[in-house]
């Protein structure tokens, strides 16, 4: 797998977490070289300690994935890709799948149930001639 070229690390570098570095300590290891191994683990699907070493530890890149997921970083770097493909009118939307399976099933229902008087987004969506999709992506 290729790494991150200059075009690409110039667009996500501002879009990662500025870091306080303390005095003393292990120098933290760099953002770019961390991203390159979790971009590598996530694409080969391999086990994180079959990583190449060029990439750091691999216990590093785990724990950065982690800490740019409950920061919202990686919330931050899809926004913005998306903004860019959409502005060079590369996304088509008017194919789209929403993705569904982070909505709990209450006591074990297995379809959205109508309240009394009130309509679910599903059938807005359908109302207004919306193609939508609802696609399991587990």
């Amino acid at each position: 797998m290729t790494a991150l070229n200059e075009k690409q690390w110039d667009m996500l570098e501002p879009l990662l977490p500025i870091q306080n570095f303390k005095k003393g300590g292990r120098p933290r290891a760099d953002d770019r070289t961390t991203l390159n191994g979790i971009l590598w683990v996530l694409k080969t699907g391999a086990q994180w300690s079959e990583m190449p070493k060029e990439y750091g530890s691999y216990v590093t890149c785990w724990r950065r994935l982690k800490k740019w997921e409950e920061d919202e970083t990686w919330v931050r770097i899809w926004k913005r890709l998306l903004a860019i493909l959409d502005k060079k009118d590369r996304i088509n939307w008017a194919i789209s799948f929403l993705d569904g399976s982070f909505v709990p099933a209450k006591r074990g229902a297995q379809s959205w149930a109508h309240e009394e008087g009130k309509r679910n987004q599903m059938d807005d969506c359908s109302r207004q001639g919306r193609n939508t999709t609802i696609q399991y992506f587990g």
